[in-house]
Order: structure tokens, then C-alpha cells, then sequence
């Protein structure tokens, strides 16, 4: 009899280890399935977010240019870039275009202060002195303060007024040059506050300069603006 004890009780213990191991590959293999899901998603999600810039522009080859230029011209007509591109020889400041304190005029003028003698070549988080790598003016030629998207544009691509610059050296400018990247990165003001960005996202900026030039670099007639 007790022999038979013995062997039941070890049947039974043989019994619990198995049902405990069936529960224990179950549930692996559960969080194998929902960890496999998971990655999915996230690769999916990223790949949807590397496209999102692209799928704006899916279409009539004139139409994607249009939203293209549109799109770039959102972020170059903004204060963050006019500001450095004054009609005169004063450089503007703030959301509301205002001219720049202490008199500051171009280099080229008379009495002037070179202007990395304030703007170093990082934002100043203490005093609100905007800062980036080689601050500075743009060139009196290329002065787009007061002008229509279409004359902005034209300017820009002109060999004339752009200092002889090809359609490739511009779009690698103003994707690539930190100045012009600096718009989206712009510090706080003197009163602490966060300036304002460029109405589109870097990324989008980017890819719709790229989109432009790709589609022939082709500047909409007045009329369209």
C-alpha cells in the first residue's frame, strides 16, 4: 500500500511540473507575439514618419513643384529669415520686424559694430542674444524685405544678386548652411521667452527645397502668389 501511495504521489508531482512548464512556454510565447507586433508597429511607424515629408508632394509634376516653392517660401518669408535680409541697410529684430537696438547698421556702412562682437556662435540662454557660426548680414544684393514670394525667389536664383551662385550651391545652402538652419533653432528672447519658429518643420523645409530644385527649380508666375 504504501508503495502505491508513493507512486501516485510522484504521478501527481509529475503531473504539476507539467501543467507549471505548459503555462510558462505559454506565456512566452504570448510575449514573444505581442514583442514581434510590437516591432512591427514601430517599424512601421518609422517608416511612416521618413515618408510623410514625400507623400506631400505625389502628383502633377506642376503642382508638386507649386506646393514645393509654397512650402519653402512659408519658412524663407518668415521674420526669422527676413529679418537678415533688410531692404536697407538695417538689420530688424523680434516677431514684428522692429530695427535692431543700439543703432546697429550693415558692415559696410559708416560706424559700425561687427556683429559677432554680440552674437557668439550659440544662442546666449542668459542675456537672449541670438547666436549661430558666422552671424551676419545678408549681402545688400540680396535684400528681400518688402518683396512678393515670386521677386524673393528670383533674387535668390539670380547669378547677379546671389553671388554667382548655381541652382545646386543654393539648395545646398539653405539646407545645409547653420545659419539658415538656425530659424528652427532660435533661443529665447530678452524677456525669457521662446522665439517664434518658421511656420513648417526643418524636415519638411528641407524636403521641399529638395522637391523644388529636383522639379526644375521653377518660380510660379505673380499671378499664382
Amino acid at each position: 500500500m504504501r508503495k502505491l501511495n508513493l507512486l501516485l504521489l510522484i504521478v501527481a508531482i509529475m503531473y504539476v511540473l507539467f501543467v507549471i512548464e505548459s503555462c510558462t512556454n505559454d506565456s512566452s510565447n504570448t510575449n514573444n507575439a505581442e514583442n514581434e507586433t510590437q516591432n512591427t508597429d514601430d517599424a512601421e511607424n518609422v517608416a511612416e514618419r521618413e515618408t510623410s515629408t514625400e507623400t506631400e508632394f505625389v502628383g502633377n509634376p506642376e503642382d508638386e513643384s507649386d506646393v514645393a516653392f509654397n512650402t519653402m517660401m512659408d519658412a524663407l518669408t518668415h521674420q526669422r529669415c527676413i529679418n537678415c535680409h533688410p531692404s536697407d541697410n538695417v538689420p530688424k529684430q523680434g516677431e514684428d520686424s522692429h530695427p535692431h537696438t543700439f543703432g546697429i547698421v550693415r558692415a559696410s556702412a559708416t560706424g559700425v559694430t561687427e556683429c559677432g562682437a554680440c552674437h557668439q556662435s550659440s544662442n546666449n540662454l542668459q542675456s537672449g542674444v541670438p547666436g549661430e557660426k558666422e552671424w551676419a548680414l545678408a549681402p545688400h544684393t540680396m535684400r528681400w524685405e518688402g518683396l512678393s514670394r515670386v521677386e524673393i525667389a528670383k533674387s535668390m536664383m539670380n547669378p547677379e544678386t546671389n553671388g554667382n551662385r548655381t541652382t545646386d550651391d543654393i539648395m545646398h545652402h539653405l539646407t545645409e548652411h547653420e545659419l539658415v538652419l538656425w530659424a528652427w533653432e532660435p533661443g529665447i528672447d530678452i524677456n525669457g521667452n521662446p522665439r517664434e519658429l518658421p511656420p513648417v518643420s526643418k524636415e519638411e523645409y528641407i524636403a521641399a527645397v529638395k522637391k523644388w530644385v529636383e522639379l526644375g527649380a521653377v518660380i510660379p508666375e505673380e499671378a499664382n502668389n
